[in-house]
């Protein structure tokens, strides 16, 4: 992958992650509300999913899309000193479809 369109995946997935982001919090702040708004126990409902096993979910996804903004930000940074496309533990280059799929992508199928 050459370097622009990795910067441009890169960029792209970083919006999308934000997104992400701003779109869970959201859910979690709903969750919240919902649970400050009810005096029933949630905990023992036949009817499905509890409130805390919804917020568990959501914060586990805004976890993940937080350590992917991480290692966005260190692609950027490998990409800027000309590291980007070579596994950090043995120095080969990351296959090509692996970087199409996961641009962040900082090991070789090998080391991930």
């Amino acid at each position: 992958m050459d370097a622009t369109a990795a910067r441009d995946a890169l960029t792209r997935a970083r919006s999308e992650t934000r997104e992400l982001l701003r779109s869970l919090g959201a859910e979690i702040d709903g969750i919240v509300d919902a649970r400050r708004d009810s005096n029933n126990d949630d905990e023992h409902d036949p009817e499905g999913t509890t409130l805390a096993y919804e917020r568990s979910q959501a914060d586990a996804l805004r976890v993940g899309a937080l350590a992917r903004l991480d290692e966005i930000g260190g692609a950027l940074d490998r990409l800027s000193a000309g590291d980007y496309g070579r596994c950090e533990v043995c120095g080969a280059a990351i296959a090509e479809g692996r970087l199409a799929a996961r641009p962040w992508a900082s090991r070789c199928i090998t080391h991930a």
